[in-house]
């Protein structure tokens, strides 16, 4: 392995935090846009009915995408939000036409497969989750907690 792929391949744990911290943020602001009309207001100035399908999608995006991005409960949160994106795409998107592209369900389909890759793969060091974890000495065996 050559210096170069060693030193990024070292990032990787780095990199998988940042791809949860951005996808997060962006997916906390669809929720506010649904919910809040902020950062900008949703078509026509309206929000969504707060008890509304699209009303409890946007609070998912809003508690979820706040979660994840600060990676707290990851894994769990993140398997629920990729399951609310198979659903927005297959009942609102897919409708439109069959493809993606077509039916303007990329981010959906996007964020289904990021949040699905992060609930298998875990929040990164970058995290509350791993603030959280405790620390394990191969040499004793058992978890030690060590001072962050």
């Amino acid at each position: 392995m050559t210096v170069m792929t060693s030193r990024w391949t070292n990032l990787s744990p780095y990199l998988k935090s940042l791809l949860r911290i951005v996808a997060a943020f962006m997916f906390l602001q669809a929720g506010t846009v649904k919910l809040f009309g902020w950062p900008m207001a949703m078509p026509g100035g309206q929000t969504v009915e707060l008890f509304s399908q699209t009303g409890i999608g946007a609070l998912m995006e809003v508690i979820g995408g706040a979660l994840l991005l600060v990676g707290l409960f990851t894994r769990p949160v993140a398997f629920l939000l990729a399951g609310e994106m198979a659903v927005a795409y297959f009942q609102f998107h897919q409708p439109q036409g069959l493809w993606p592209i077509v039916n303007q369900g990329q981010p959906a389909v996007l964020y289904c497969f990021i949040w699905l890759y992060v609930s298998a793969a875990g929040a990164g060091p970058l995290s509350l989750d791993a603030l959280r974890r405790p620390k394990f000495t191969p040499a004793v065996g058992r978890p030690v907690r060590h001072a962050a």
